[in-house]
C-alpha cells in the first residue's frame, strides 16, 4: 500500500495493541493460554496475598453485577468469604476467570488479575512481548516530529506495560506517553474517545486513532477523532464498505506526517 498522510491537526497518536502493535497469535497462542495453565496454581500460591484478595474481591463484584443486569454469568459467583474450604473456592474463581475468558469479556476485573500473572511471567523471563517490526522504528520517527504516542487497549495499563517493558526489543517503554485501559470506558464507547482526548489535552480532532477493529474505529469517528485501521495477518476482514469508508495500513512505516514543520 501506498504512504498515508497522519491529517496536518493531528497533536497525538492513540495506538490500540491486539493486531495493531502486536500479532493478535501473541495473545491468543501465548498470553491467554499463559493464563488458562498457570491459574490454579496462580491462586493457590498467592491466595492469602492482598493483591490477589483484591482481584477476587474484584470478580466478586463483576459476577454480582452480571446477576444484577441479568446477564449470562457463570454457575458459580465468586464469594471469598463464604466458604471455609479453600480449594473449592479457587476452583470458582477458576471457573469464573475460564467463563469470561471464553465469553471473551473485557471487565476490568479479568484484566486486572491477567495483569498481575503475566506480570510474573514477564519478570522471570517466561514472556516477551511480540512487537512488529515496522513499531519500533516508526514511532521513534513520529515522536521526532513533536507527536505524542499514546496506547489504548482493552488490557490493563500494567499489562501494557509489561509487554512494552519486556519486549523483544527490550524496554520501549519511553516510546510512549501515557497509556488508557477499560477504566476510562468501553472501546466501542465513543465516550471513553472524549475522556482521552480531555486527559491527553488535545481536542478529539487532534487526536488520531490506529485500530484493527472495525467497531472501536466507529467510536472513535463518532467521538471526532481521525481513524486509520491496521489490517495485519490474522486480523478480522473488514467489509467492502469498511474498506472503502477508512484509510488502511498493512504497516506503520506507510504513515507519514502530513502537513508538520
Amino acid at each position: 500500500m501506498a504512504s498515508v498522510s497522519i491529517p496536518a491537526c493531528t497533536r497525538a497518536l492513540l495506538l490500540d495493541i491486539e493486531g495493531t502493535t502486536t500479532p493478535i497469535t501473541f495473545v491468543k497462542d501465548i498470553l491467554f493460554p499463559y493464563i488458562t495453565e498457570h491459574l490454579e496454581d496462580y491462586l493457590s500460591t498467592h491466595w492469602e496475598e492482598d493483591e490477589c484478595k483484591q482481584d477476587v474481591h474484584l470478580l466478586k463484584k463483576q459476577s454480582e453485577e452480571d446477576m444484577r443486569q441479568n446477564r449470562a454469568c457463570p454457575v458459580h459467583a465468586v464469594d471469598q468469604t463464604v466458604h471455609t474450604d479453600e480449594e473449592k473456592a479457587i476452583r470458582e474463581v477458576v471457573e469464573t476467570v475460564l467463563w469470561q475468558m471464553a465469553s471473551d469479556r473485557k471487565s476490568t476485573a479479568l484484566k486486572q488479575l491477567q495483569g498481575h500473572m503475566w506480570r510474573a511471567a514477564y519478570s522471570s523471563g517466561r514472556i516477551k512481548g511480540e512487537i512488529y517490526p515496522d513499531v519500533v522504528p516508526s514511532i521513534r520517527a513520529w515522536r521526532e516530529r513533536g507527536l505524542k504516542v499514546y496506547i489504548y487497549s482493552s488490557g490493563s495499563v500494567e499489562a501494557q506495560k509489561l509487554l512494552f517493558g519486556h519486549s523483544v526489543e527490550g524496554d520501549v517503554l519511553e516510546l510512549f506517553d501515557g497509556h488508557f485501559d477499560t477504566t476510562i470506558g468501553a472501546k466501542v464507547d465513543a465516550k471513553s474517545y472524549e475522556r482521552i482526548a480531555e486527559r491527553i489535552g488535545c481536542r478529539p480532532e487532534e487526536v488520531t486513532f490506529l485500530t484493527d477493529v472495525s467497531r472501536e474505529a466507529k467510536a472513535a469517528e463518532e467521538a471526532g477523532l481521525s481513524v486509520l485501521v491496521v489490517v495485519r495477518p490474522g486480523n478480522m476482514e473488514l467489509t467492502e464498505e469498511e474498506s472503502a469508508h477508512y484509510s488502511l495500513l498493512t504497516s506503520f512505516s506507510q504513515l507519514q506526517p502530513g502537513g508538520r514543520a
